[in-house]
């Protein structure tokens, strides 16, 4: 076989990618909010709250945080055929798919070597999402999926399963480098039952090892000799059944740990014990079950979202607080950044807020507006009492910045030609055309010309004026022969082969085929997908396009 070959998902339209636009965002200063006093000097502001579609604001983020992202969370739709307030939550399955694999291949992209991406899902597209991550991230790449308890009650008018759990799945950047830490707890666990002389809490395990074959002897010889009990009496390792074995340390560490070895006088004689400190614990892995009493409910996030007195009905199925705390202490340190791009009531900007971590968040409804922006202003003001806020000691601070999606960069005039939007001002098309480009976008206080770069002898200048030979033998002569300036402009005269430093473009020309234009919902798109027929009862009975993994499947 010439070609390896590789498993793979396939769905109806999966070849078919949006061409995206990379967006600038457009600061509200109306709707950032920071605190009215400073609480310390750890505040963080440069938090960031983007109002748009989730697919074109990942893109818009792309060229700024590739690879800076610590952690990401989302909670997607479930795609579970229920007619959310908030969500068309019922979308066909392939088109589920396409809208998924479209934004994790960018999340992907956003985040940090060491980081990771955690999704909470349901069992309705859980294992073809899990498939579809495997090729994306790599399947060597998925560090694990946990039962997240999410109801404390079964629901008894449940046909089959009563569902009392979604998935959590988790997802590294690079395995090798991911940070995943371990639980802490103030809590110390019931078995360390003792206490020593300082009153510091302990238990106790046999010195004697325990186990296999390599606990003999035989296996281990240097582990088989005498230990002096309180009486002077020589004791020897053996195991219950008489024969000889070993002991956990060698002579020199029980000679180094005396103090910690207890002795116990049973009726088979004596028998040594070492201590285990409460105040040695490193932490514990986080298991694969994630109970309700530990993490929180549904029923406690609609509880705590009721609590903070929003001016509209709570969602459905938000997330706890001690949900997204789990997760951001596992793979996250405090001031790293935290995305999520499927916001809801912004959750996950609150917790990170009050764990002091940055973050980004992204909503395109309206209750980025009703939910998103008074929860905010309720924790950095200090008035959110519920959630973590106890636990982490919040008492308020910092700030967010507001953004909305500028809209497409070009626009058709009423002939049909594509020209620069009319909404964009000078600065705004000199940012737009850096992103287009690959430019970082930094105007030159002093140099004109400099409105960006991508090397530090590389440059951009875009303007909207026709420019003549005479002017750009002047822009020419100014950049010199040791750095490079493309620019972008209405119109030129002249051969501009003759200027060495200079690579210039017409606009729109130069960009028209490099993304979709006018395009502003990526989030159903369906308008050059081939649909399935249906009768009336929903069921697939033709499909326009070759037959597939889920014809004949109900539809929702």
């Amino acid at each position: 076989m010439s070609k390896r070959q590789k498993l793979e998902l396939t769905w109806i339209g999966k070849e078919q990618r949006p061409k995206l636009e990379p967006r600038i965002l457009i600061e509200d200063f109306t709707k950032s909010y920071h605190a009215k006093y400073r609480i310390s000097p750890g505040d963080i502001f440069d938090n960031t709250l983007i109002f748009g579609d989730n697919l074109l604001a990942l893109k818009a983020l792309e060229h700024e945080f590739a690879g800076k992202v610590k952690c990401v969370f989302i909670d997607p739709p479930y795609n579970t055929g229920s007619a959310f307030q908030y969500y068309d939550d019922g979308i066909e399955h392939s088109i589920w798919l396409g809208l998924m694999r479209d934004r994790l291949e960018i999340i992907r992209n956003l985040l940090s070597e060491d980081g990771s991406l955690w999704i909470t899902i349901d069992d309705n597209e859980a294992h073809y999402l899990k498939v579809m991550c495997d090729e994306i991230f790599g399947r060597s790449n998925f560090i694990g999926a946990a039962a997240w308890e999410k109801s404390d009650s079964p629901r008894m008018d449940a046909v089959f399963f009563s569902y009392r759990h979604d998935n959590v799945f988790a997802y590294a950047k690079n395995i090798k480098n991911v940070l995943f830490k371990k639980l802490t707890s103030n809590d110390v666990p019931a078995h360390y039952n003792r206490t020593d002389e300082q009153g510091r809490l302990y238990y106790t395990k046999p010195l004697r090892a325990m186990g296999g074959q390599g606990e003999t002897r035989e296996a281990r010889p240097t582990l088989y000799y005498p230990i002096i009990a309180p009486d002077g009496t020589e004791v020897f390792p053996k195991k219950q059944d008489g024969t000889d074995g070993a002991w956990r340390w060698k002579k020199e560490k029980v000679e180094q740990e005396k103090d910690r070895i207890d002795w116990v006088n049973g009726r088979n004689g004596w028998t040594p014990y070492y201590r285990i400190y409460a105040d040695n614990i490193q932490g514990r892995p986080p298991e694969t079950i994630w109970f309700h009493d530990e993490v929180g409910t549904n029923r406690t996030s609609k509880a705590e979202i009721k609590a903070l007195n929003l001016a509209e009905k709570a969602f459905d199925t938000p997330k706890p607080e001690s949900l997204i705390k789990r997760i951001l202490e596992i793979a996250s340190n405090p001031n790293d950044l935290v995305l999520d791009s499927f916001a809801g009531s912004g959750t996950t900007g609150a917790v990170a807020h009050k764990m002091g971590r940055r973050w980004i968040m992204v909503e395109l409804g309206e209750h980025c507006h009703t939910h998103i922006i008074p929860r905010l202003k309720k924790v950095i003001d200090g008035e959110d009492k519920g959630g973590i806020t106890e636990i982490t000691n919040w008492e308020g601070g910092g700030g967010f910045r507001y953004y909305s999606l500028a809209p497409s960069l070009l626009e058709k005039d009423k002939w049909g030609n594509w020209i620069i939007s009319k909404e964009y001002n000078s600065a705004q098309l000199s940012q737009a055309l850096c992103k287009l480009e690959g430019f970082t976008y930094a105007p030159s206080d002093t140099i004109y010309w400099q409105q960006g770069y991508s090397t530090e002898q590389d440059f951009i200048y875009v303007t909207t004026q026709n420019l003549t030979a005479e002017q750009l033998q002047v822009l020419n002569e100014d950049v010199g022969s040791e750095r490079t300036l493309l620019v972008l402009c209405s119109a030129f005269k002249g051969n501009v082969d003759r200027f060495p430093s200079l690579t210039v473009k017409k606009i729109p020309r130069a960009v028209l085929t490099k993304c979709e234009w006018g395009h502003d919902d990526y989030s159903l798109n369906v308008q050059n997908l081939p649909m399935a027929e249906h009768d009336e009862d929903g069921v697939k009975s033709k499909n326009l396009m070759q037959p597939s993994l889920f014809d004949g499947i109900k539809k929702s």
